[in-house]
């Protein structure tokens, strides 16, 4: 596939995910980036602003498998993994999978589960397999976690550990819609006789995982290296930030601005294409000072400021010349 009909494809399928979810257009760009740099997605927002309603409608318009997994305060590992269950008939255990094994992951309200069962998904983001009992089982390709997770209503809640958040490709909000969008919701409701909207799919499986190839064909010239580079070491150096970007972060940057590039319907990057992405793909990452969270200073801002501090490389037209 190439770089222009990688990007056709993907606007097809952000536009019949926007038939179905009213939402800014540039939010479900940055969750495609996400899925075509192969990673995960994390969603935090107020309740009924359509972050189910988003993890389903990708896997429907993506022609993948779909399973959604509550996270409660009871859930243990095993309601997530499977487990071997022992049967009378054979006198054997067989492992019977658990929702987890499927193509596209929907781990609702991920912090309201206690951290051992937080972990049961972490080796399985990281790795694409789970362990049960000793044995290795794989999990099928492609693999994508979409979580949610609630920022209100804190009682009771687990905080996700700072590994497994650096785990996800992306953390963004879809926020609540504007006017426009708000009666657009209204109207759509009034034109359909059940609640909630559907999408249809736009491509399969096959064409899912040819799609997350194209990236790899995106070329990423030295200047644009070394701003991703300075970036993610200016994090390190920020006075709010106890913990900056790590290694992983930095690689998930440049993955995800090639992703991006593809949206845009190029094969090379350019220093908008970070810029854009790099909230995103960066601010879940960071670690804040005791003091600065005092104060209210927040991740997002610590980056909004980091792109301001970092020069930006002039680039050289004949570089990106097709």
């Amino acid at each position: 596939m190439s770089v222009p009909d990688a990007a056709a494809t993907a606007d097809d399928v952000i536009d019949e995910i926007l038939s179905a979810v009213v939402a800014d257009r540039a939010i479900f760009e940055e969750v495609t980036a996400g899925l075509l740099a192969r990673g995960h997605v994390l969603l935090e927002d107020v309740p009924g602003t359509g972050k189910t309603l988003t993890a389903r409608s990708f896997a429907t318009a993506l022609g993948l498998e779909f399973s959604r997994i509550q996270f409660t305060p009871d859930l243990m590992p095993a309601d997530v993994t499977g487990s071997y269950v022992f049967e009378e008939e054979t006198g054997e255990f067989h492992f019977t999978p658990g929702p987890v094994f499927a193509n596209v992951v929907l781990a609702d309200e991920i912090n309201r589960a206690p951290p051992k069962t937080q972990s049961a998904l972490l080796e399985a983001m990281a790795e694409g397999q789970v362990t049960v009992d000793g044995e290795t089982h794989e999990l099928p390709e492609p693999f994508i976690v979409i979580a949610t997770q609630n920022p209100v209503e804190q009682e009771g809640t687990f905080e996700l550990p700072e590994a497994q958040r650096d785990r996800f490709m992306i953390k963004t909000s879809l926020g609540y819609p504007d006017a426009a969008g708000t009666r657009e919701l209204i109207d759509r409701r009034a034109d359909r006789d059940v609640p909630d909207p559907t999408v249809e799919p736009v491509i399969g499986r096959e064409a899912v995982r040819e799609l997350q190839t194209v990236p790899e064909m995106v070329t990423v010239e030295d200047p644009i290296r070394d701003y991703i580079a300075a970036i993610c070491r200016q994090t390190r150096l920020d006075g709010r930030v106890d913990v900056g970007v790590s290694p992983r972060g930095v690689q998930r940057l440049f993955e995800v601005a090639r992703a991006r590039a593809v949206l845009e319907g190029r094969d090379y990057v350019v220093p908008d294409d970070v810029k854009h992405i790099a909230p995103a793909s960066l601010a879940h990452r960071l670690v804040l000072t005791p003091e600065a969270s005092v104060e209210g200073a927040s991740r997002r801002r610590v980056i909004d400021s980091v792109l301001e501090d970092v020069d930006v490389p002039a680039m050289d037209p004949e570089s990106t010349e097709q």
